[in-house]
């Protein structure tokens, strides 16, 4: 069984490794070399702390992490799902519940930034009934130097 809720700091560390693989997985070949090689897993052992009130878990019967969401105002910041639950529905079940989160904080459209090659993800969220509205170039800061990664901004009505 599944379960769905708001993240504690216990869960950050898996929150972290589970961020680290899946960042990986979506973005390597897809982003500046140096952001790649900045995203490492202390770096998100470093960063996910204060990311605690951002983030929705699902975690399975034993309280393994499954996958996760983080959500900033508007924005479905971080969508992910580890390597063994994907395929099973989960990524359907996070995502709906990041964009009741966004209509819950008063927003009537959602949006999110996707790296441009990562066409798994990309089919995900189209799938999911969002649309593509346009290249996006999204400055990020890793390892103290700031990299423009080149993203899609989807959007949706919520």
């Amino acid at each position: 069984m599944t379960s769905i809720r708001p993240a504690v700091a216990a869960d950050m560390a898996a929150v972290a490794d589970l961020w680290h693989q899946g960042w990986h997985d979506g973005h390597a070949g897809h982003v500046p070399d140096g952001l790649t090689a900045a995203r490492t897993l202390p770096a998100f052992h470093e960063r996910t702390p204060a990311r605690v009130a951002d983030t929705t878990v699902a975690v399975s019967g034993d309280g393994g992490l499954l996958g996760f969401v983080m959500v900033v105002g508007d924005e479905v910041e971080q969508v992910f799902v580890g390597a063994a639950a994907r395929g099973t529905g989960l990524a359907d079940v996070l995502l709906a519940e990041a964009e009741r989160q966004v209509a819950a904080g008063g927003h009537e459209v959602a949006w999110l930034a996707v790296v441009a090659g990562n066409a798994r993800a990309r089919r995900f969220y189209e799938r999911c009934g969002w649309h593509d509205e346009g290249e996006l170039p999204y400055e990020v800061t890793a390892g103290g130097q700031t990299f423009v990664s080149p993203c899609r901004r989807y959007v949706k009505a919520v």
